[in-house]
């Protein structure tokens, strides 16, 4: 799995074709943009953008359809999830 980070700072280093992409199941993305520096530093937690995660969890889940396991973590609550759930739906059943 993915966890713990934006799909922004991950999204760069995913290979569309590499074998090693079929090893990765899941999705756990933070919902900010921050680094985790600035999130250490920062007085009140970011909960970022939920229905812009929701579309980057489903251009992830289009490129790589192995991906069985959505959720969210730092940051995320109900809204990330429902947002994911509603991008996602569609992906997840035609699979």
């Amino acid at each position: 799995m993915i966890n713990c980070a934006h799909p922004e700072h991950f999204d760069h280093v995913l290979e569309k074709d590499s074998v090693w992409m079929d090893r990765i199941g899941g999705l756990r993305a933070n919902a900010s943009r921050c680094s985790h520096a600035e999130l250490d530093e920062a007085e009140e937690l970011d909960d970022g953008n939920p229905e812009e995660l929701g579309q980057q969890y489903r251009a992830l889940l289009e490129a790589y359809p192995q991906i069985r396991v959505l959720g969210g973590c730092c940051g995320t609550d109900h809204r990330h999830i429902e947002s994911i759930a509603k991008a996602c739906a569609s992906l997840v059943k035609a699979a």
